[in-house]
Order: structure tokens, then sequence, then C-alpha cells
């Protein structure tokens, strides 16, 4: 019996990429993924995942991904952008399919604005789940499910390995890309926000720490979160940074099963 294998994926805008090359580097050295739980861009990826595409035409969306095929702005109330043309990318891209209807189960974690609380989708509406756990706030209008408000899932939980838990993972593998840029240049709304965030972000988890069995950290600080360009060397460093950690997976799953084994 081998464990059930999970994966927390965290938030990051664009450096969310790298997410991708993780699942490249993972598949190929025929690592199961049983669960994926996702904050913000780490629940586009997991839905994405999730709805069965192989990796060679997940690395094609990714590029689709730029900003001008996602964002429809409108007069600022709430947020900037309305996130309708994302919804409609993500029904798209997963096929139509439901949460529990993917590949693998999949939580994506939202934050409740109104109460203040995580919220993790696991069935139901999967474009709506996953427009909710990307609504940066300030940037995106947030959604409206059930008459509760949410915005960005990377809020509440940045990189979502308790959840991983409660979903049923005994191994969890972790990512994390979402760093704080020094001596970034913020020129504009949008950047104060998205740095705002990610400084906010990173104290939550120096505060919090993180109890992962592995812990990934593609090394993406050079990289803006907000400009979706060099896509493709972001996803490299995913998946070269998960290549060395292969050892240490193989290592741990060994182990679990040496465990699990001598008590059966």
């Amino acid at each position: 019996m081998r464990p059930k294998i999970g994966l927390a994926l965290g938030s990051g805008g664009a450096r969310g990429f790298a997410h991708l090359g993780v699942l490249r580097a993972l598949q190929d050295e025929n690592i199961p993924i049983d669960i994926i739980a996702g904050s913000s861009m780490g629940s586009l990826i997991g839905a994405f995942y999730g709805a069965g595409h192989d990796m060679s035409r997940l690395y094609k969306l990714a590029t689709a991904f730029r900003r001008k095929y996602y964002l429809d702005f409108t007069v600022p109330k709430m947020g900037f952008i309305t996130g309708n043309r994302v919804k409609d990318l993500i029904h798209i891209f997963t096929k139509g399919k439901q949460i529990e209807e993917l590949d693998v189960k999949l939580g994506v974690i939202a934050t409740d604005l109104i109460k203040g609380t995580k919220r993790v989708f696991t069935q139901g509406n999967l474009p709506e789940a996953v427009r909710a756990s990307i609504s940066i706030p300030g940037i995106f209008v947030p959604v409206k499910i059930d008459g509760n408000l949410y915005v960005d899932g990377g809020v509440i939980d940045r990189v979502p390995i308790t959840t991983a838990r409660e979903l049923g993972a005994d191994l969890v593998i972790a990512v994390d890309v979402s760093h704080v840029k020094a001596d970034v240049e913020i020129t504009s709304i949008y950047d104060v926000i998205m740095q705002s965030i990610d400084i906010l972000q990173d104290e939550l988890v120096k505060s919090r720490g993180l109890d992962a069995d592995v812990m990934i950290v593609p090394d993406v600080t050079q990289f803006s979160s907000r400009a979706f360009t060099n896509l493709e060397e972001i996803i490299q460093i995913g998946e070269e940074e998960t290549r060395q950690h292969i050892p240490l997976i193989k290592s741990a799953i060994s182990s679990w099963e040496g465990v699990h084994h001598g008590k059966s």
C-alpha cells in the first residue's frame, strides 16, 4: 500500500506557473498525485491538471494567460477587473467539469471577506471557485457565492498544507513561489496592491511556519508576480527545483510505506 500524496500549491501570481514544472517533474518520475490543495494561482494550475490535460498541452495553455486575454476592466468599485473572461477561460480549459469530476481530488481555497475565514471548495462550480480563489483584493471584483463574498485564497492561506492533509493526504509536497521581490519598481496601483499582499503573506508564513513533508521553493524571485512574461523560464525553474527534490520525495514515500507495512 502506498501513501496518498497531496500537493499544496501556493499563491504567487505569474510565478505560480512554476507549479506546472513541478507537476511535470513529478509525472516524469511516476510520483502519483492524489490530492491538490490550491490557493490562488495554485488552484488554477490544480484545476487545469485535474481536468486531464497532458503536460505538453498544459504548457501550451500557460501561454494563453497573457494579461490581454483575461483582463476585462470595469469602473472601479470593488475591483478593476470583472473576471468574467478568466472564468470563461477556466470553463473551456477544464472542459466544463465540476470540482468533484476532476481526475484528482481538488480543494480550492478562497477567503470569505465578510466572515474573515477560509473556505475550501471541494465540489460544485469549478470556474466560479477558481475565480474566487484568484480574486486579488482591489484588482479583481470579489465573487459572490451562496450569498458570501470571496477574495483570493492566498490572503488567508498562502501555501495550503493543512488543507491538503484535511483532504486525506498522507504525505504533503508543498510548493511556495510567493516571496517578496526586493527593490521592485512600483509604477501602478496594481504594483502597490500586489507588493503589499506579498509582504503581508511573507509575514504570515514566517509567524505560522510551514509543515510539509517535502517543501519545494523554486527561486523565481527575480520574476514579477504581476508580469505574465518569462513563463517558460518560470516553468523550467519549477521543474529543475523539483528534480532536485525527487530523492527526498522517494525517501519520504519509502519511509511511510515501511512504517505502514510494519503496522499491518
